[in-house]
């Protein structure tokens, strides 16, 4: 008999990490495959900047994360696994500046291929609509049951925290 699941998240699972990672991957590959249509140098850019723009969320925004401070050299979230943790960990709330900078980071990411994506517009509808997805899926089955508490979109009732 195994035991009862928590509804808290404490741990990922390396399927947890499969399954962000192919969820992220549509809009991420309808940006490319718009973009390459154009030019491949921009396609470059496009994965660097992506990739860069990843890094300073890890450095802002998941440093402060429970799963970040879990023992280990590497990391084991939903969105990094065996990434070495290339930065301190830092206990406590997010600073006004680190919510500022994860934010505009996000939005940066999100808003970067829409020069491309505006003149396809078939891949735009299904960059919209998959970007949609990944924040509601977060936001439903996440963001509800997470351990980090401090977290802007933590929703997980009063009662469980």
């Amino acid at each position: 008999m195994s035991l009862p699941e928590s509804p808290l998240k404490a741990q990922h699972k390396f399927s947890d990490f499969l399954y962000w990672n192919i969820v992220i991957s549509v809009p991420f590959i309808t940006a490319c495959v718009a973009i390459v249509e154009t030019s491949t140098i921009w396609l470059i850019i496009y994965i660097i900047a992506c990739i860069s723009l990843v890094m300073v969320i890890l450095r802002f925004y998941c440093i402060h994360c429970p799963h970040y401070h879990q023992n280990g050299k590497t990391l084991k979230c939903m969105f990094f696994w065996w990434m070495p943790k290339f930065f301190k960990a830092k206990s406590g709330p997010l600073s006004l500046l680190e919510k500022a900078v994860s934010l505009m980071t996000c939005l940066i990411i999100i808003m970067l291929p829409m020069y491309w994506l505006l003149q396809q517009p078939g891949l735009l509808i299904i960059y919209i609509l998959s970007v949609g997805v990944l924040g509601a899926t977060l936001r439903r089955y996440e963001c509800n049951r997470c351990v980090y508490f401090q977290c802007p979109s933590n929703c997980v009732p009063e009662e469980l925290k």
